[in-house]
Formats: C-alpha cells, structure tokens, sequence
C-alpha cells in the first residue's frame, strides 16, 4: 500500500433521493475504508459528485418548471446531506456539470481526437415521433440481443451486464410507442483499439477481483466494440467544434473523478496531478457498472497516454435487494436514506450493511427481521452488552478507577494477547476489502471478553478482580478504535464513556493492540450505548413498502 489514497464512488445521479441500494455497495463501503487508510497513516481523500447530465434529468425539470441547474442544485444538495445524516464522510463532494469538469472533459475529448482515437459517423438513430426527439440509450427498452432479458435499457442489461450494439423491440420508455430510425452524426471512441492493452492491465493488476476481471477478459475475447459517446440532447457537456450536440453522460461523468479531486487538492496547495499519479487510486462500484469501470474508463485514460493513472482498486459489490425483492421506486418498494434515519441512528444501518455485504457481486438482501435480529442480538446483547458490564462494574466497584492488576493467571494472559493480536488479525481484512469479515473479528473479540468476564466472575470480588477490570475496560478502548470506521458515533461515545480525551478518529489504528488505560485512570460517565429495536416497529415499516 502507498502512503497516499484517492476513494471515490459510483457518482450519484443528481434525480432523487438516495436510498438503502445506493448506500450499500459503493458509499458505506468506500467510507468505511477511507476512514480505515486515513487511521493507518495515508493521506487518504475522499472524493464524489452529483452526475448532473443526461435526459431523465432534462425531462423532469421540465415537469418540475425548473431550469436544470436549478434541478441538479436541489439534488447536489439534498444528496449531500443524506450522505452527511448517514456519517459519509467526504473530503470534497462537488459535481459533473462544474466549469472545472467540462473544460476537463473537453480537454480529453481533444486530446483522444488527436491521438486518433475519436472519429465522426452517421448513424440511425432512434426517433419518437410522439415526443419529437432524439431517444438516447436511457430512453429506449427493449430485448437484450445477448441473453434476451426483456425490459432492458439500450444502453446496459441489467442481467448480463454487457452494452448492447442495438437493442431488439425497442419501444419509448417516454410514452411506450414504437420509434422510428433517423439520421443523425455521432463521435465515436475507438474502444476497439485498446483490447490488447486493456487485457495486459487486466492480468499485471491483481488487486482486482478475480471473477470480475474473467469476464471482462470474456468480453474483450469476444470482441469490443467501438463506443458511441454523443447525444442529440441540449442538457450536458457541449462537444468542442460541434456545440448542437453534447457528451453522453459516460464520457463524461467519471472524468469528474479526476477534475474533482485535482480541484480539491489544488486548492489546498497540493499538485493534483502529481498526487493522483502518486497514490492508490480506489473506485467504489456496484456490478452494474463493471462495463463502464473496467472497459471505457481504462481505455479512455490509456488513451490520453495515462496522464492520469488507472485504478488499482475497483471493489466491486452486488445489488440490494428489500424483502428478497428487487428495489423499485415506481412501486415505492423501496427505502429512502432520510426516512431510515429518522427511524434509527446511523449507526445501526452502517452495522447491518456492513455485515451482510461480502466483498463480491453477490446481492445482499435488506430484510427488516433480520435487522431487528442483528442489532439486538448482537450490537446490543453482544458488544454493548461488554461495554456497559465492563464499564458499569467498573464504575459500580472502583468508583470508575481502574484498579491495579493483580499477578496474571493463565486466562488473564491469554486475554492479554487477544488484545495484543487484534490489529494483525483485522488489518489485513481491511487491506483487502474484507469490511464484513473483519467487524465480524471485532464482535468476535468481544463475545470473546463478554466470556472472558463472566468466566473470571469479578462481583464476587477474588483474588483476580482487579486484572479481569483492567484488561477489560482495555478491551473495550481496543473495540473503540477498532469500530471507528465502521460505526463512528457508536466508537467516539465509548471513547468518551472511557473518560479518554480527544476524538478516536486521531489514534493510530495500530494503537488499538497497546494496553494504554493504566491504573488510576477515571472513567467518563456510563451510559447504555444502544436502544432496542421493538417488533411493533418493524412491522409499522414493512408494512409501508408497496403502499401509497
């Protein structure tokens, strides 16, 4: 690992409020782990934007009576203070439709028209005679020509995840009709050209996941095709020497990566530039846009002569699914961030996430018994179960003192070295994107304490009291540190309740193995970290989805 880092995520597209699907794959994720690198030592950013072009958005401001800067605003907005309420932590969010971003897209444009890489050619395009325009990728549906899903979007099947060339019984996703076929000139990105290289980065990269980059070396064997990257719409980056026509929103978006970070550090004194091509370079996606991340982005940096470098890091995670159905806003079988929030703490979803989401493509699925199950079984009867015993007794028997260690029995030592090893056994979890195996080690360690104090059963006040306290409240400042990229608040309230000073975001990760709480340290004020989560409740909010 570099002692630099880059995060970002799959950009939200700046068209309504973010929900539970969004947050579990690429945000929760890419935060949780920026948080993790910026506590080893590397100067880590974390970086996103709104996605602000394309035609959804050109339509419902129409429908809204907004111009689209003023609709793209809203959401820019409102998307980040969703993301801020959920304890998503970036170091800049701007977006896609920023003066910096399109000059740096122009820039790119330019530099891949001269490096032979773009060239102009007419197309049929698809036409709706009914709503009098152009239909881009997202606004026609129809069969995909490879597996034959129906109901797919022209530009991605959901199912197979390959962009088809032409979709089959395409229809308007507008108004439903059938469109006609008319000429239009479109830029094309010579995606062709770059099969061989594209392959070479695939098999020297091995920190991608190696399922994911088999079939997209499928795909590339299969044969690439050549990337239509205009569209006929007035909402988006305009196209240098062609002002009529704009970027489809592809071309453009993750461009904003680069322009928004180089933005960021810039403005802070640092080379932009130089930082990107200094550091790991991280993106956070989910499965339906392996096809974009790992093809076009590439091959559009290979192109510009990899002024800016590739990834190292695609972590590449699976959908949520709500009830084992899959999320639909139309038939409101979904669940928006803000409401979530205003149900539980932040905390808790951050918990469950984490937990059910392997590092694969696997979907996960959200099921509210579930969640109810999770959070009181085990962040409630498990880990605040250890902090309030251990803290509480503490508190009740010593006055909130930590008593002097008596001489250590076989029990204690073995204690002693679970808190000794417990960096090495999460750390390289961490490392290699494991974000559920490794809060899994740190529950483990404290089922293990949550026995460890039972079994040495100090209300009876023995010989072996005083060690049993003081090893265990220096387990529960090691699960602090441990739990603060995952579950901060949770983290700074036992920091705090530990009577230690300072933030527990500013200690060093590796710090949670030392034995630091001595003797004669005085405990903060004691209080139940977690509240229940009741039945009555969870039916209430299964019973919203699918209802109007």
């Amino acid at each position: 690992m570099r002692k630099k880092a880059i995060v970002t995520s799959a950009l939200p597209y700046a068209n309504g409020e973010i929900h539970l699907g969004h947050v579990a794959s690429t945000y929760l994720p890419a935060d949780v782990t920026t948080r993790f690198l910026k506590s080893t030592g590397v100067e880590a950013y974390y970086i996103c934007a709104s996605d602000d072009f394309g035609t959804p958005i050109l339509i419902q401001a129409e429908k809204e009576k907004k111009s689209t800067q003023e609709y793209v605003a809203y959401w820019n907005k409102r998307d980040y203070e969703d993301f801020s309420t959920f304890d998503i932590c970036f170091d800049f969010f701007y977006r896609t439709s920023s003066p910096e971003n399109i000059e740096f897209v122009r820039y790119v444009f330019e530099k891949l028209r001269n490096n032979g890489h773009i060239y102009e050619s007419e197309i049929i395009q698809f036409y709706c005679k009914n709503d009098k325009k152009f239909l881009p990728d997202r606004y026609v549906v129809g069969t995909c020509p490879y597996c034959k899903a129906p109901d797919q979007y022209s530009d991605l099947c959901e199912k197979c995840g390959r962009v088809p060339e032409e979709i089959e019984n395409p229809k308007c996703a507008i108004c439903g009709q059938s469109p006609v076929k008319e000429k239009t000139t479109h830029y094309f990105f010579k995606l062709k050209n770059f099969g061989d290289k594209l392959t070479k980065w695939l098999d020297e990269n091995e920190n991608l996941q190696k399922d994911v980059k088999k079939y997209v070396q499928n795909w590339i064997s299969s044969g690439l095709v050549d990337w239509d990257i205009t569209r006929d719409i007035p909402w988006g980056v305009p196209i240098p020497g062609d002002e009529s026509k704009v970027f489809y929103g592809w071309f453009d978006n993750h461009l904003a990566y680069i322009s928004t970070a180089v933005k960021f550090l810039n403005e802070r004194g640092i080379n932009g530039k130089e930082f990107w091509n200094s550091a790991d370079i991280y993106h956070f996606i989910g499965k339906d846009i392996v096809y974009h991340h790992y093809l076009f982005l590439p091959a559009m940096r290979l192109g510009i002569d990899e002024e800016y470098k590739l990834p190292d890091f695609i972590p590449t995670r699976g959908h949520l699914t709500l009830q084992s159905k899959k999320i639909s806003k139309s038939r409101n079988w979904y669940i928006g961030l803000k409401d979530f929030l205003s149900y539980y703490p932040a905390d808790y979803l951050r918990y469950y996430l984490v937990s059910i989401n392997p590092y694969s493509q696997d979907d996960l699925n959200f099921d509210w018994d579930d969640f109810a199950t999770r959070i009181n079984s085990e962040l409630i009867a498990n880990l605040g179960n250890l902090v309030n015993r251990a803290l509480g007794f503490t508190q009740k028997t010593f006055s909130g003192m930590i008593p002097a260690p008596d001489v250590y029995d076989e029990k204690d030592k073995e204690a002693e070295s679970k808190i000794k090893g417990l960096a090495s056994e999460i750390t390289p979890l961490m490392e290699q994107n494991h974000l559920d195996r490794a809060l899994k080690k740190i529950m483990e360690f404290s089922i293990y304490f949550n026995q460890y104090f039972q079994h040495k059963e100090p209300w009876k006040k023995g010989l072996g009291t005083n060690t049993c306290v003081f090893l265990s409240v220096n387990a529960v400042r090691s699960i602090s540190v441990a739990l603060y990229p995952f579950l901060p608040q949770s983290a700074q309230k036992i920091w705090t309740q530990l009577g230690m000073q300072g933030k527990v975001s500013d200690v060093k990760w590796e710090q949670m193995s030392e034995i630091s709480i001595r003797p004669d340290h005085k405990l903060g004020q004691i209080a139940p970290l977690f509240a229940r989560v009741e039945d009555e409740d969870i039916k209430k909010h299964k019973e919203k989805l699918g209802s109007k």
